[in-house]
């Protein structure tokens, strides 16, 4: 079993609310910090990851990033890379001084979009000895084909995407959109919005589901679409793990083509058979048969 306690640490002048997870009775073979996907909140997948490892000996810290859930920082609801990857420092920071085990052991794992702000973590700081990647929302320019459709809407999300921006660099006003469930929200698909919208419920009895919404600053979007994190998987060195599936987000060939890009003289690709996106975030049985390649992973 593990030992479950709320916690807070600092990035950057704000305060990261956080859920610490320590395997009970036993010295953890390894501390890792979690981050799911784009929008999310602590309770949903990383919550499932870390109290699967943590039962196999593993601390984990799931945390929500600043400007959503229960952590601080404005604008809220702004997703940027930038602030994700200095709040993982942050939390490698917080759990490298929370932990038993040695620094040396030390671990980033991403899920769906998460894994874009781990392999960036990864490549900058120098403790994460080892990194794993599930079912990843890869940010490439083949992605963003791939889910808008062609350059002509790419250009048009990061054009509004700008213009929300300067809007509020002028005169401090925040536009948003939703994340899932309209033409306009960053996800359009069906899939994400029925997984997604059921989160949006805050009545007290949907309490430990964490305090996601339905909402993103719109000045976010030119951000993630233009992300490259095709650029910085050559620079990694670090232990990496990908887990993934051909029916998860991305398919097989963006995943394996970046696999090949890595720099890393120690990595290992594991496809799943016929698990979706979703099954990554919730499904207990794709689930298990993930944390049974992430535990020979980060306890090696």
């Amino acid at each position: 079993m593990y030992v479950h306690s709320h916690v807070t640490f600092n990035s950057h002048g704000d305060a990261l609310a956080g859920r610490l997870f320590t395997p009970k009775q036993q010295t953890a073979l390894a501390g890792v910090v979690i981050i799911g996907p784009v929008s999310s909140v602590k309770e949903q997948s990383p919550l499932q990851y870390a109290t699967r490892l943590a039962q196999n000996g593993i601390t984990a810290l799931i945390f929500d990033t600043r400007y959503r859930g229960d952590s601080t920082g404005e604008p809220r609801f702004l997703e940027s890379g930038t602030a994700n990857v200095e709040d993982l420092i942050a939390a490698l920071d917080f759990l490298d001084q929370s932990i038993d085990a040695p620094s040396s052991h030390l671990g980033l794992l991403g899920v769906c979009q998460g894994v874009n702000w781990a392999i960036e973590a990864s490549v900058q700081d120098k403790r994460v000895k080892f990194l794993a990647l599930v079912a990843g929302h890869y940010l490439t320019p083949q992605t963003a084909l791939m889910y808008l459709g062609d350059e002509k809407s790419i250009n048009s999300r990061k054009q509004r995407s700008d213009n929300a921006r300067l809007l509020f660099e002028k005169t401090n006003e925040v536009k948003y959109i939703p994340v899932t469930g309209s033409d306009e929200a960053l996800l359009t698909h069906q899939p994400p919005n029925d997984w997604y919208s059921p989160w949006a419920l805050h009545h007290p009895w949907f309490a430990h589901r964490g305090n996601w919404e339905n909402k993103m600053a719109t000045m976010s979007e030119a951000g993630i679409w233009g992300w490259r994190t095709d650029l910085t998987l050559p620079k990694l060195k670090t232990s990496m793990l990908m887990v993934h599936s051909e029916h998860a987000a991305c398919g097989r060939e963006i995943p394996q083509m970046l696999f090949e890009l890595t720099g890393s003289d120690e990595k290992n690709i594991v496809w799943l058979q016929a698990a979706g996106q979703l099954q990554f975030y919730e499904d207990p049985v794709i689930i298990d048969e993930a944390i049974e390649y992430l535990i020979q992973h980060f306890s090696r």
